[in-house]
């Protein structure tokens, strides 16, 4: 009957903004705020079944499950967004009245010593926090209730040693029930109140935790200012505890205690306890071939029986994993010295929901270090794959995956050997050229590869020559999700609002500044997450909040040459903090892309290693991005002595902005070539010297053997049309190829690159305009196939500056490549 659940964003200066979600029946304009809430906190399976399960709390025959949330007194004064609160602490501010008025806190055993004195200051404290969250609740449209008692019931804990200390002994959900009847969200203190009235303080971690017991969640999260909890012992931090699984073994550690560091919250969750069993009959021979009959892909489309996937597990000792329920069954086949294969992967949609086969994948990985293991090309699942495996094939609409294994030629020793045994079906193996990676990209779901492996033949080859491999890493490590602040320094013009519109949309990253010398004062617009307004920041300010760490990262949109005193002044303020607690820098003009200090962002061509390491990066010219895509997988191929020349047309946007005012007085930004004065007319400039004639070569070098470089010819010429850039490149070549020997090349570079696509016509302008990634396409080779010619394209605005930028801000700061990227 009940469902609780809200987000409120806080700052030391004050509440900002609030986001709410009930049990009961809300307004359809919080339809989105409880999608976006929810995928902030979990993967897409639980906000699926989030959604499924908050929905039907609003049918009274429905009763809804809970989600009681504990969050510490320390992160309402610290940070700038939090998420689920429900019940909550003061202990810093409790700390810092306290101090001021001259009584000193007095703790025994970690609890704190609670007098009459104590007590009347935590009551007020408690009251204030607890009403300041209401109304700013309430001040955006969300009816919320202070519950400041009435709730908890508590005996003291030890009254001479701790004295007015409670220890809980009932929970009253009734005042709890009552606000959601009414349509109003509960905001809960920790005080308590002993049978004869006497108010008690208690741990707001108990109070959550008695809650709980109260409630019977399906999840418990603990947020503080610290990030989560720690194994007392080792040190790292717990993510999730299922309790089922861990619960036991956590309470036999030596140590008494969770203690919190830096990270990102831990999730307690309830589940079945899993199994293991090397026998079908262990967990009951019907149920293992009802699951086999209901879910496996292969029986149900025909290929096999339930008796064939039977008498297969007679052939090599086996292993089956699952949970009591038998939402997830796995199937690992194991011979002795040989390398494990999970031959069966048999989870049902609850299973998905609900994490189950992340928690049957983790027992199995404890066992097996190595493991290969197949899918169907169209699994609805693909993406869990693709996000758990090292590597990938995929063959005639299936997909071997695999982890554990980094070298390519042990993977395809592995293979062999698979092949040899007959462990596995024939058709997962790359017996032959790979379908061209553009088209497979095409038409397979989506999923994000951590590393896959394309095998192409070579150009010049014979038939029965040994394969080529071309590997591609898209994303290393785990992912962030942590909430980080952005400051923009130069947003009036094209760019920068382009910028804006991205990061509207981006799941982590907020602006907290944007700063325009013509616009402040004025709002900023595009961007909803929150009302901003332009200021005007000086260097000596961007010093100052740099020194304090106010931000974590800082984009310069500023025109060449203007950018240097704000990096100077962060560099000086950063000094102040340590070069490992800098943030992030990206310079979008072209003041740092020959700077050795700087890692220049192109991760394509590049690596995404660099990237992730870096605090400043510089981010690449629009025209010198397709550039070097276009030229980079030809560099060992162009004939000595002779420049590749490249010819680029651009929307006018390219040309940048000027500021004028409007009817009303307010600046606004206009372009500086109007149409207008193209008319039709395609207009180049800078016909010699361009300064990404230089940046592409210069950086296109380092493809290169060490003491080798590329020169690159450029012409440039802007067009009547707002953005997109279409840019033909001649190459010549040291050798004779074909058409399809260059498009080999093409495809092998940018395997696996979701932002690059290879086809067979030539670039157009919508095929780039208004899109985030790069084209490449009409592979036309001269006559005396010693020259080739290709076209290439992209939005000058998106992959040639906001997009790319945001790519290398997701890199840098942790999060995945792609967020906030719409992917075509």
């Amino acid at each position: 009957m009940l469902a609780v659940s809200t987000a409120a964003r806080l700052s030391v200066r004050g509440v900002r903004r609030a986001v709410v979600v009930a049990g009961q029946r809300q307004a359809a304009v919080q339809a989105d705020t409880i999608t976006r809430l929810l995928y902030s906190i979990g993967t897409k399976r639980e906000v699926e079944r989030y959604l499924r399960i908050f929905s039907s709390a609003s049918h009274p025959s429905e009763p809804a499950k809970f989600a009681v949330i504990k969050i510490g007194g320390a992160v309402l004064d610290n940070l700038d967004e939090l998420a689920l609160i429900v019940l909550h602490g003061a202990g810093p501010q409790l700390n810092d009245i306290m101090e001021r008025e001259g009584v000193v806190p007095d703790y025994i055993d970690g609890i704190r010593v609670t007098d009459a004195k104590t007590l009347q200051i935590a009551r007020r404290v408690f009251m204030e926090e607890n009403l300041k969250l209401v109304a700013a609740l309430e001040k955006l449209g969300t009816r919320a209730r202070p519950i400041t008692s009435g709730v908890f019931s508590a005996d003291y804990l030890d009254k001479e040693k701790y004295k007015l200390v409670g220890k809980i002994t009932k929970v009253d959900k009734r005042p709890i029930e009552a606000s959601i009847r009414a349509g109003a969200l509960p905001i809960l203190t920790s005080l308590a109140e002993s049978a004869d009235g006497q108010i008690l303080n208690v741990n707001a971690d108990i109070a959550a935790g008695e809650l709980a017991k109260e409630l019977e969640p399906m999840k418990i999260v603990f947020l503080n200012d610290k990030g989560g909890m720690f194994h007392g012992v080792t040190g790292q931090k717990l993510d999730v505890i299922n309790l089922d699984e861990e619960y036991d073994s956590l309470m036999k550690e030596p140590w008494k205690e969770l203690f919190t560091d830096s990270g990102a919250g831990t999730l307690i969750r309830r589940g079945y306890k899993l199994f293991k069993h090397d026998s079908i009959d262990s967990i009951g021979a019907d149920r293992f071939r009802q699951v086999v009959h209901d879910r496996d892909p292969e029986v149900l489309a025909g290929f096999q029986s339930v008796t064939g996937v039977l008498n297969e597990l007679k052939n090599t000792p086996y292993t089956i994993y699952g949970d009591e329920p038998l939402d997830v069954v796995a199937v690992v086949s194991h011979p002795e010295g040989e390398v494990p294969v999970m031959t069966k992967l048999l989870p049902s949609r609850q299973g998905m929901l609900n994490n189950v086969l992340d928690n049957v994948f983790h027992a199995i990985k404890k066992d097996h270090r190595k493991l290969f293991w197949t899918a169907q090309a169209d699994d609805e699942n693909r993406a869990w794959h693709f996000e758990r495996a090292d590597g990938s094939f995929t063959r005639a609409g299936k997909s071997l995956f695999w982890y554990g294994v980094q070298d390519v030629a042990e993977v395809e020793r592995i293979v062999k050997d698979f092949e040899a045994k007959g462990r596995i079906d024939r058709s997962y193996l790359p017996v032959g050229p790979s379908a061209p990676p553009h088209r497979a990209a095409a038409a397979a779901p989506a999923g994000t590869r951590s590393f896959s492996t394309v095998a192409r033949r070579p150009f010049n080859s014979v038939p029965g020559s040994s394969r080529g491999y071309a590997t591609a890493a898209t994303s290393s490590g785990p992912v962030s999700t942590e909430i980080k602040r952005l400051a923009l320094i130069g947003a009036r013009g094209y760019t920068g609002q382009a910028l804006t519109t991205l990061l509207n949309g981006h799941p982590y990253l907020k602006l907290s500044h944007v700063s325009s010398r013509q616009l402040a004062g004025y709002p900023l617009e595009g961007y909803t997450k929150e009302s901003m307004t332009y200021s005007n920041l000086s260097a000596e300010a961007v010093e100052e909040m740099e020194k304090e760490g106010e931000v974590d990262a800082w984009v310069m949109a500023l025109p060449n040459g203007v950018g240097k005193p704000f990096v100077d002044a962060i560099d000086r303020g950063a000094s102040h903090r340590g070069k490992d607690k800098s943030s992030v820098v990206i310079d979008l003009g072209a003041d740092y892309r020959f700077d050795q200090g700087w890692t220049y962002g192109l991760p394509e061509l590049y690596g995404r290693a660099p990237v992730r390491a870096a605090k400043r990066i510089s981010n690449p010219g629009c025209y010198a991005t397709s550039t070097q895509l276009l030229i980079a997988p030809l560099v060992n191929y162009i004939k000595p002595g002779v420049l590749p020349t490249v010819f680029g047309m651009s929307g006018y946007s390219g040309a940048g902005t000027i500021m004028k005012n409007d009817a009303s007085g307010k600046p606004v930004t206009k372009p500086k070539v109007s149409p207008e004065s193209l008319g039709s007319f395609v207009r180049p400039y800078s016909l010699t010297g361009h300064i990404h004639e230089r940046e592409a070569g210069y950086h296109l070098s380092t493809l290169l053997p060490e003491g080798s470089t590329l020169k690159v010819a450029f012409i440039p010429s802007v067009a009547p049309w707002f953005s997109g850039i279409v840019s033909t490149v001649s190459v010549p070549l040291k050798q004779t190829m074909t058409a399809s020997d260059v498009v080999g090349l093409f495809e092998e570079k940018y395997a696996g690159e979701k932002l690059i696509k290879i086809q067979k016509d030539v670039v157009q302008l919508h095929d780039v305009e208004g899109k985030h990634g790069w084209v490449a396409g009409g592979f036309q080779m001269s006559v005396e196939r010693d020259r080739v010619v290709i076209t290439g394209g992209l939005d000058n605005l998106l992959k040639g500056a906001a997009t790319q930028c945001l790519q290398n801000l997701n890199l840098a700061l942790g999060y995945d490549e792609y967020a906030g990227i719409p992917i075509a």
